[in-house]
């Protein structure tokens, strides 16, 4: 069965949280899988770009083993993806840069297959405390991410042109549970990108090169 992986990148267990979870309500009402990670807590080093797992061929960083590591390997077992996260500065909060940041190998992925994640759609939601407060930005940079990856982005369509915005007036879940029009709009995002992933499975549209398993020096993926 189809399995979309939903990430949560606040710090505490709160608006951000509430609004994927009824995200991931959506995607389950269509029939898919979820799971979902909380980067809370998480110790993620960032990045430092001496791209030595590139030049080793190293799948993951060859500096840094902390709790990336299972992360790292874990993500490519999903068929599609929705990260939700707070608007930190009209950004995201350093620790899903560093998340980000810790991508970097996936360069080999790419230079094996450049279809590999042709067939993964994903979607984001972001959370602020005020209605105009950065929630497109914060938006736009998952976005940077999933087009770094080849990752094809699902939008919500008329109305949620880039991902799911909602208003916390920084009252955590109360505040998000108020905004009905973002949370409507966060399980719009979560029926679309279901319907995204059954599509690309009952289709049968995903190639047998790509959905067989590749294997690189350090780990197997199975799609």
């Amino acid at each position: 069965m189809a399995k979309i992986l939903g990430i949560c990148a606040s710090a505490r267990k709160e608006s951000t949280y509430y609004a994927l979870e009824k995200a991931l309500e959506a995607v389950r009402a269509e029939g898919v899988e979820t799971a979902l990670l909380e980067l809370r807590g998480k110790k993620i080093a960032p990045c430092i770009g001496c791209n030595l797992c590139v030049k080793q061929n190293h799948l993951g960083c060859v500096i840094y083993h902390d709790d990336m590591d299972p992360l790292f390997t874990d993500f490519d077992n999903y068929d599609g993806y929705l990260i939700a996260t707070p608007v930190f500065d009209m950004s995201i909060p350093p620790l899903l840069c560093s998340y980000f940041s810790r991508f970097r190998s996936n360069y080999l992925v790419a230079k094996n297959n450049r279809d590999f994640y042709l067939f993964k759609p994903c979607a984001a939601i972001a959370v602020g405390g005020t209605r105009n407060g950065g929630q497109e930005s914060a938006i736009n940079t998952i976005h940077n991410f999933y087009n770094t990856n080849g990752i094809p982005i699902v939008n919500g369509g008329l109305g949620i042109y880039g991902g799911a915005s909602v208003w916390s007036r920084d009252e955590g879940c109360r505040g998000a549970q108020e905004d009905e029009i973002g949370i409507a709009n966060a399980m719009e995002i979560g029926r679309k990108l279901a319907k995204v992933v059954l599509a690309f499975q009952t289709a049968n549209k995903i190639p047998p090169d790509i959905r067989g398993i590749h294997k690189w020096k350090t780990r197997t993926i199975a799609l």
